[in-house]
């Protein structure tokens, strides 16, 4: 059953920047009710306050802080929508000295933090209505790349939090969507050494309203992005959509 996002209270985590923003934006065009800006510094959400004034509310949440998380749900009792964006990268292959340490640090941020805003939001989801959870995954969860082979390895572990969580919480009436962007123009592109072939943020909202509207589950917002999920498509409909594995 197609979602309609308007007049929705939506809370996104990394809402001050890059996709996070973009969704932020894109959304409140699209007539949400308003957006929790979820974000580490609360001040970093005052250009989108600026902009929209109270149909933003900037909130504290770190993934890496538990409490932060907690305290948010204590405030965000009406969210209908959680887009879990924030996430963390590092330039660390499987040799590197320190790839132990950047692969605990992306662990910590883009698996336990999921891990967490699930286990807090869930409920809330619940008691609004069943709502939608989207998590900002990424086409690095279907396919290492050796020079970022702790990223990927965490995106990896997200998604396979992601595809459990679809199936629990469907019980509750929740959604869950796994997006997988590919280069998209952001800080985090820039950090990647990718920037040259990265398309709009604007096109991960785009596709996640369209996912809303199509009853996808998993979503493909740029070019190379859509020819890593053209080739995935099998697997996904008879392993992961499908379901074949009975317990």
């Amino acid at each position: 059953m197609a979602y309609d996002i308007r007049d929705k209270v939506v809370l996104v985590t990394g809402a001050n920047r890059g996709i996070g923003r973009a969704l932020a934006e894109g959304l409140i065009d699209h007539g949400v009710a308003s957006v929790y800006a979820a974000v580490r510094n609360k001040e970093s959400a005052a250009p989108l306050v600026q902009k929209y004034g109270e149909k933003i509310v900037p909130l504290r949440l770190d993934l890496e802080d538990p409490g932060s998380i907690a305290d948010a749900a204590g405030i965000a009792t009406d969210a209908e929508v959680v887009i879990s964006n924030a996430g963390v990268l590092t330039r660390t292959s499987a040799l590197d000295e320190d790839a132990v340490r950047s692969l605990e640090y992306e662990m910590r941020v883009n698996v336990l933090g999921l891990i967490r805003m699930a286990q807090v939001f869930a409920p809330i989801l619940k008691a609004n209505g069943g709502g939608v959870l989207v998590q900002l995954n990424s086409v690095a969860s279907m396919m290492c790349i050796p020079d970022f082979a702790t990223y990927c390895a965490s995106k990896a572990a997200a998604y396979s939090i992601t595809l459990g969580l679809r199936q629990q919480l469907q019980a509750q009436g929740t959604r869950v969507l796994s997006v997988h962007p590919g280069p998209i123009a952001t800080d985090m592109a820039d950090t990647a050494g990718i920037a040259e072939i990265a398309e709009p943020p604007s096109l991960v909202t785009e596709a996640v309203l369209a996912a809303l509207e199509d009853e996808d589950f998993h979503v493909y917002p740029d070019t190379m992005a859509r020819q890593i999920g053209a080739a995935y498509q099998g697997f996904a409909e008879n392993v992961i959509e499908g379901s074949p594995v009975k317990g």
